[in-house]
């Protein structure tokens, strides 16, 4: 019995089991050629064999269970918990950047009464140029310029398509802003394919440029949390007259252009059959790239597209979810 005490697995102890119990071993040999013998001797050495043969299975059937606990135990070594070894970090989430400006811009607006709009980023030419006042010729209508998908269809340019379908679904007066992207061929350290603009509309009776001036100037305080040196430069856009574009300066004291506005143009409140005469209106146009670049101070607006998680985790605590 010395050879059972070397079997370390199942398959050793079976091969064991068959070549001392099996119908080829030699016990069983034994147990056939008891029919040969007289009934006295037949019963004396059927007594030996039995006892030898329960032996050996009671050798078989403590080694299995020796094996069984043995594979219990390496089972559980296996999977075994060091409850003194310190936790798997969970990485925290958070907002992108951009999206906390957005957020930001959105709330700002509408502690002011502006409703938050969305509209198409396929849009028609009618609402993204025609509708807008924007002349044939205009070089926004080049494929230089602007993302085609057919005669009729483009990537927006810009969220001023939303003005016209705004107007024409809703009643003057009105307060609006438009978050969304939009797309233009351009590609450097300020300017991407594609980037996030903010819309900003707001018609009544009363409006003059005055009331868009301190409207963007708080904006700019509130969402930079600094007081900021701002200028309006005289500039033009096609739907707004007089237009305007707001720069704001740096530490260095260089000037940075961030929005453009103006006085909603005659020509679209006619497309969308408003009197001009009775109701006036402003507009203007928020980059949500170039306030996030000045409110975290990032050079390179890239940064934001990228998906490098380094980048992004400096932004943890800015928001929640």
């Amino acid at each position: 019995m010395h050879e059972i005490k070397k079997i370390d697995d199942f398959t050793s102890l079976n091969n064991f089991k068959s070549k001392y119990l099996g119908k080829n071993s030699i016990l069983y040999a034994y147990f056939s050629k008891l029919t040969t013998l007289e009934i006295s001797e037949r019963k004396k050495f059927s007594i030996l064999l039995n006892g030898f043969k329960k032996k050996i299975q009671d050798k078989i059937n403590y080694k299995k269970k020796k094996l069984q606990d043995n594979k219990i135990i390496q089972e559980k070594n296996k999977h075994f918990l060091d409850c003194t070894l310190p936790g798997r970090r969970i990485e925290k989430g958070n907002l992108h950047p951009l999206t906390i400006v957005i957020n930001e811009i959105k709330k700002f607006f509408n502690c002011l009464g502006f409703k938050t709009f969305y509209g198409p980023e396929i849009e028609n030419t009618y609402y993204n140029f025609d509708a807008l006042n924007i002349p044939n010729d205009h070089p926004t209508k080049s494929m230089n310029d602007t993302f085609w998908f057919d005669v009729n269809h483009v990537l927006r340019t810009q969220t001023s398509s939303m003005q016209i379908r705004i107007l024409e679904k809703y009643s003057v007066p009105i307060r609006a802003i438009v978050p969304g992207k939009v797309y233009r061929r351009d590609y450097d350290h300020t300017h991407t394919p594609m980037f996030h603009q903010i819309e900003g509309l707001i018609v009544d009776t009363a409006i003059s440029f005055s009331h868009l001036k301190w409207i963007l100037e708080n904006f700019i305080i509130k969402i930079l949390n600094k007081n900021v040196k701002v200028r309006f430069r005289s500039s033009y856009f096609p739907f707004t007259c007089p237009s305007a574009e707001m720069d704001i300066q740096d530490k260095h004291g260089k000037w940075l252009e961030i929005l453009g506005c103006g006085m909603v143009h005659p020509n679209v409140l006619k497309h969308c059959n408003i009197d001009s005469n009775v109701y006036l209106g402003g507009a203007f146009g928020i980059g949500v790239e170039r306030i996030a670049m000045l409110k975290y101070s990032v050079s390179d607006i890239r940064c934001f597209f990228e998906n490098d998680v380094r980048f992004l985790k400096q932004f943890c605590n800015s928001e929640k979810y």
